[in-house]
C-alpha cells in the first residue's frame, strides 16, 4: 500500500509469462509500498501458487490492480509518466530523470515492450557486458525500482 504524502513509484508487468517473477516483483512492491499492475493477458491464473510461493506470504499486503489489456491500463493510468524497460535501448537507467509518481514499465520476459518503444514514452535500460541476452525481470525490477526512489526520495516509511 502506498504511503500518504510519499514519493511513489509503481511497476507495471505488460503480459508476464513468468509467475514467480510476478511474485517476486510483488514482493518488492510490498517492501517498498509501491503498487503493482498487472496487464493482461496472462497465461497463467494470478492466484497461481508460484505467484504465491515466490511473493511468499507479502501477497495479501500488496497493492495491485489487473487490467485485461493495455487500452483499459492506460485509460485508468492517464495523466502518470510511463518509463518504459528494455534490454538494450534507451537511456542508462541511472542517468535517467525518474519522477514522483512514474510507473516503471516491463513487457513479457520472452518479448520485452519490442511492438511499444516507439510511442513516445522515455525508455531506460541496465547495462550488461556479459554473453547474455538480459537480465532476469525481477532482479531488473527491483534495481530500477531502487534507483528511482534513490532520485526521487526514500519514503520515511
Amino acid at each position: 500500500m502506498a504511503l500518504m504524502n510519499q514519493p511513489r513509484i509503481d511497476i507495471a508487468l505488460f503480459e508476464p509469462e513468468i509467475p514467480g517473477n510476478a511474485g517476486s516483483i510483488g514482493r518488492t512492491c510490498v517492501a517498498t509500498a509501491s503498487e503493482l499492475y498487472i496487464v493482461g493477458p496472462t497465461p497463467f491464473d494470478i492466484t497461481d501458487a508460484r505467484i504465491k510461493r515466490a511473493g511468499l506470504d507479502y501477497w495479501p499486503h500488496l497493492g495491485w490492480e489487473f487490467f485485461e489489456n493495455r487500452e483499459q491500463f492506460f485509460q485508468a493510468k492517464k495523466g502518470r509518466r510511463l518509463v518504459l524497460t528494455s534490454a538494450r535501448i534507451g537511456e542508462r537507467y541511472d542517468q535517467f530523470s525518474y519522477r514522483d509518481g512514474d510507473i516503471l514499465v516491463m513487457g513479457k520476459e520472452t518479448l520485452g515492450l519490442a511492438d511499444f518503444l516507439e510511442s513516445g514514452w522515455p525508455v531506460v535500460h541496465l547495462p550488461m557486458w556479459g554473453p547474455t541476452r538480459s537480465i532476469n525481470q525481477a532482479n531488473a525490477a527491483t534495481t530500477l525500482l531502487y534507483e528511482a526512489y534513490r532520485q526521487v526520495g526514500f519514503p520515511k516509511g
